[in-house]
């Protein structure tokens, strides 16, 4: 496959680099430095045991590649349709686009480039973080679930072999709509709190006052995502799923994490945001996401000014 990842982030990395093993793979970025340093020496994925390197195509112009088989979104929700509108020339009528961002509701964004049965939503649980330009840390590993937001999408399976061939265990489903909360869960209630409090997704299981956050915070998304139309959730499963995933990354450090650290903008509206939204809508009471969204909002406002 001819594939394009808009946005050389960790994320971007990881997933462009695994892909780079068996097919044509584009890294779509606006950094300069960054373009430079993959161009130079690919990109460098630290795993537990080994340090892999890939060395996919890079840079900041996509004009001269034109149509690829799939487009995967990997840039901050928040630059999510600037990054589709730059790279039009990427999409042609068989192009599928895929999101595995965190949180919620990109779909609406991506129906904007095409049609619904070429867009692909899911969730992984990989996890990965930057270190510098061209350097990932891959801090956790686990299932990555896609499905289309109309059609079965059992017509998505040579896209979830190649992912698998290439390293990255993948799924297609057809309650994507589920898979998308379960990530939501471990979004909200650990990787948005690891930027209130600035530590390593492992204190979220080891502190008990943490602990005792992440399962309210787990307790309302239940909630919400009942409410939504997602059956068969058992909370304590729920709060089990979100414990294992902070205990097999406890050294790895979140984006939001990253970026409250370095001053920058967050996601938090599309992932804690998106559940006291569809709560509002619902009338169903958050106080606690409510309270972690604003935090998070002061948190940024403090770095930024």
């Amino acid at each position: 496959m001819r594939i394009a990842v808009l946005g050389a982030g960790a994320m971007g990395m990881l997933f462009g680099g695994y892909l780079s093993r068996n097919h044509e793979v584009w890294l779509i970025e606006i950094d300069p430095a960054r373009v430079e340093k993959i161009n130079q020496s690919g990109i460098c994925i630290h795993e537990k045991e080994e340090i892999l390197h890939f060395h996919p195509h890079v840079s900041f112009d996509s004009k001269q590649i034109g149509p690829v088989d799939l487009v995967l979104v990997f840039v901050k929700a928040m630059f999510t349709e600037t990054a589709l509108e730059a790279n039009r020339e990427l999409i042609g009528k068989d192009t599928y686009l895929m999101t595995l961002q965190n949180g919620a509701g990109h779909e609406t964004k991506l129906l904007k480039y095409t049609d619904a049965e070429h867009v692909i939503i899911g969730s992984t649980q990989h996890n990965s973080s930057l270190l510098s330009n061209g350097v990932v840390q891959h801090g956790g590993v686990g299932k990555t679930s896609i499905g289309l937001i109309q059609g079965s999408s059992q017509i998505l399976a040579p896209i979830a072999e190649a992912f698998t061939a290439s390293g990255l265990e993948c799924a297609t489903c057809d309650n994507v709509k589920q898979q998308i909360w379960k990530k939501l869960f471990t979004n909200t209630a650990a990787s948005s709190l690891t930027a209130v409090l600035q530590v390593p997704l492992g204190f979220i299981v080891e502190n008990e006052f943490a602990h005792r956050v992440m399962s309210k915070l787990c307790q309302e998304a239940v909630a919400v995502a009942e409410a939504d139309g997602v059956a068969g959730l058992e909370l304590k499963h729920v709060i089990a799923d979100v414990e294992t995933v902070c205990k097999n990354a406890k050294n790895g450090y979140t984006s939001i994490y990253s970026d409250i650290q370095n001053g920058r903008r967050t996601e938090v509206d599309t992932i804690s945001g998106s559940v006291v939204e569809k709560a509002k809508a619902l009338g169903i009471d958050v106080p606690y996401h409510e309270m972690l969204v604003a935090l998070i909002h002061a948190m940024e406002h403090r770095t930024l000014t």
